[in-house]
């Protein structure tokens, strides 16, 4: 297998590179600016790609967030709700049809590239607010891309059906620095403690019984 991994640079999708490191996949990190109000996942995404001497690409697409409003991930008037992934309040942070469009520029990349699989890290955590990480998307968007060019590309999402938690127990396994991940929404100096994503960081790592050393506001 060769694979263009969607790397945000948070917890997930670093889990995910470790993972398919481990399963020796040949990788090319592919990392998206779509507008997204802060840059610190971009920066942590670098970080993390020269850690592990991979092949990584930032493509910049800021102008995206004038084509996806409405979330409060790319609109800095809307305010960023926290909280628990459970509350519906959390649905302001869903950016209008983001995983179909990135994973459609890592599908073209792979298959310039002449690799033949895209990964990306949806986890069922993301099912309740997401609709662009539950297993039937991901289902329908394989079948697709396997029709959408002549060099055939399969949608590797191995955590689809994976908790949270099972992401950190995988990640220790795998030596993964979490701190070295950036997951929080609000961006600032340190991770907020607040925001849905902080919250289930901070819950997995709680429930897996191991010491999280990320660093919070609260």
């Amino acid at each position: 297998m060769k694979a263009v991994v969607l790397f945000s640079g948070g917890l997930d999708s670093t889990v995910l590179t470790y993972h398919l490191l481990h399963e020796n996949v040949e990788l090319k990190l592919l990392s998206i600016d779509y507008g997204q109000w802060h840059q610190k996942e971009l920066s942590a995404s670098t970080q993390i790609a020269l850690s592990l001497g991979l092949p990584h690409t930032i493509l910049k697409l800021p102008m995206l967030a004038e084509l996806l409003g409405g979330s409060a991930l790319t609109d800095s008037s809307i305010p960023l709700p926290e909280g628990h992934y459970a509350e519906e309040s959390m649905k302001a942070t869903v950016v209008p049809n983001r995983n179909m469009i990135l994973l459609s520029l890592a599908a073209g990349h792979a298959i310039s590239l002449q690799f033949n699989t895209v990964a990306y890290a949806a986890h069922a955590g993301d099912h309740t607010i997401y609709p662009d990480c539950r297993p039937e998307f991901a289902d329908a968007l394989d079948r697709t891309l396997k029709l959408a060019d002549w060099s055939e590309i399969s949608l590797h999402r191995p955590f689809v059906k994976w908790s949270k938690e099972d992401l950190v127990r995988r990640g220790n396994e795998l030596a993964v620095p979490f701190e070295k991940t950036w997951s929080c929404y609000a961006g600032g100096e340190f991770h907020c403690g607040k925001c849905g994503t902080c919250v289930e960081r901070k819950e997995a790592f709680e429930l897996v019984g191991l010491l999280d050393p990320t660093e919070y506001k609260e």
